[in-house]
């Protein structure tokens, strides 16, 4: 039996499309492929951008805004020296682009107007840090993408 072009092309797209398929299909179902979204609820987050913005506008008003230095102990984040220390609020996050399972939440608890994170708590690699503080009821974001 003779195939024709008209048929062998035929054969050829149906032979593409289950290709694709199967690898879409492999993708989607196979737990070994992790498909984390960057958050859970980034619609929730993405209704918050205004206020990040206006507090980030906040911090960049500030003389002096929240610095890190590395050490050998872990990351130093160090708050303006001009405020009391007693009466900043907030959290600092911690987000691993590489892997959601290493993500964490603190609190923030100053001695000295410093905030040490353990380096106990770091891998190596790229870490973005979030710190949304509070002073005086003015609100204020830091955000820094740092490689350990």
């Amino acid at each position: 039996m003779k195939i024709n072009w008209g048929t062998g092309i035929v054969l050829a797209f149906i032979g593409f499309i289950s290709f694709i398929m199967y690898f879409v299909v492999t993708m989607s179902t196979d737990n070994k492929y992790n498909h984390d979204l960057v958050t859970e609820d980034y619609y929730k987050q993405e209704l918050n951008l205004q206020n990040n913005i206006y507090k980030e506008e906040n911090a960049k008003k500030l003389k002096h805004n929240i610095t890190y230095k590395k050490t050998n102990r872990g990351i130093l984040l160090i708050f303006p020296e001009n405020f009391d220390e007693k009466k900043i609020t907030g959290k600092v996050f911690l987000y691993r682009p590489s892997n959601k399972q290493f993500d964490f939440e603190t609190a923030i608890s100053l001695s000295n107007h410093n905030l040490l994170i353990p380096e106990t708590r770091l891998l190596g690699g790229r870490w973005n840090i979030i710190v949304d503080w509070n002073y005086n009821d003015t609100p204020y974001r830091f955000t820094k993408e740092i490689i350990y």
